[in-house]
């Protein structure tokens, strides 16, 4: 005895109005947009990352240069409080 189905093999297609795609098709053209998307978004957050480090170091007190301050001297002090 052999079964049979009565039913038709289901196709594998996108019916649109005036054509049909395969589902094989639309995999394989999605595939190459996706992995590019893939990648860039991970190049861009690598990016994002790295200007984020490097505006960090800007505010970094080791790469500000050293101001000289003049030192008071007592005469300095004592006019300086006489005014006052």
């Amino acid at each position: 005895m052999s079964s049979t189905s009565s039913n038709p093999p289901a196709k594998d297609e996108l019916n649109l109005i005036f054509f049909s795609i395969s589902h094989q098709l639309l995999l394989q053209l999605s595939t190459g947009p996706m992995l590019v998307a893939i990648v860039g978004g991970k190049a861009i957050a690598e990016t994002l990352q790295a200007i984020g480090q490097a505006s960090e170091e800007v505010f970094r007190g080791d790469r500000l240069p050293l101001l000289d301050f003049p030192v008071e001297t007592e005469s300095q002090t004592a006019e300086r409080s006489a005014i006052e």
